[in-house]
């Protein structure tokens, strides 16, 4: 079945990770109890977006420990750029039907979750989130300030972009077949994160991007773990919400928006599958 998560493929965890020399450490030890424990190959790639601190040393000795493989930017390139490059990295590694989950390193983020982000990827789903949003989800350690801004801003999200099956849209955990991340870099090319230097706007608009090519979506409640990150936060808020504005326009403004440039990919298929991972649903544009 296209939907199935079998003993073949592989799980890839993603971490871009910027000064995180403290957070690290515990949550390697996480992911290599995961590891262990799970039914798959499990392979990890932190990106180090030009890290000040001993992050560098960390992964260096945890690498030879663990199935781990290091990308490193020389100088700090913001999460945009880390995002695209960890991705890049892992599609042209990865086989169609392997699993691609993406964490923060900041140990905000339990591994545990994982187990029902395959399970739902399993269903036949493309994207699966982690949500704060579904019942018996929450963050931890969130100040009420904070708390108002995120719901504030997935409210705005949901109604400019109307992702089914979505109702977080600013949290990074997430899981994606690398079918659909091998597909949008192929159609998108450098485009696939356009607005690199917008902060945080990188996780909006991957989601954004996979729904123009007709990915399906799913959510499965998790617990924001907060109050365990001891490094400083890298979102810089006034440029985060600059770019999802920015977006909102680049995604409605006739008649170059994305919603009209990207509309052949749904156009020209081949069918109409329920998913992209049922089958290939897109011709070669000829761009």
């Amino acid at each position: 079945m296209p939907g199935e998560v079998g003993p073949t493929m592989i799980l890839w965890i993603l971490l871009p990770a910027y000064n995180e020399e403290d957070t690290l450490p515990r949550l390697l030890s996480k992911i290599d109890v995961f590891a262990k424990e799970a039914s798959m190959e499990c392979r990890t790639v932190v990106v180090n977006d030009g890290s000040k601190d001993q992050t560098g040393v960390v992964l260096a000795a945890y690498a030879q420990a663990l199935q781990l493989e290091v990308v490193t930017h020389k100088i700090n390139r913001g999460l945009g750029e880390t995002e695209r490059d960890g991705f890049e990295y892992i599609a042209e590694r990865s086989g169609p039907d392997d699993i691609i989950v993406r964490m923060d390193a900041d140990d905000s983020h339990e591994p545990q979750y994982i187990h029902s982000l395959l399970e739902r990827i399993a269903e036949g789903y493309d994207v699966v989130n982690t949500s704060r949003f579904r019942r018996l989800s929450g963050q931890k350690g969130v100040s009420a300030y904070r708390a108002l801004l995120s719901y504030g801003a997935n409210l705005f999200m949901a109604l400019v972009f109307r992702i089914k099956g979505v109702r977080d849209y600013t949290c990074g955990f997430r899981a994606y077949r690398a079918r659909a991340i091998q597909e949008c870099i192929r159609l998108y090319g450098n485009d696939f994160i356009q607005l690199k230097g917008m902060g945080f706007t990188s996780t909006l608009e991957m989601l954004v991007k996979l729904k123009l090519i007709g990915c399906r979506f799913a959510e499965v409640p998790f617990v924001l773990r907060y109050d365990q990150k001891t490094s400083k936060s890298k979102m810089l808020t006034s440029i985060t919400v600059l770019g999802y504005f920015a977006m909102a326009l680049l995604y409605h403004w006739p008649p170059s928006g994305w919603r009209t440039r990207y509309k052949y990919y749904r156009d020209r298929s081949w069918g109409a599958p329920q998913s992209i991972t049922d089958k290939p649903r897109y011709k070669e544009s000829g761009h």
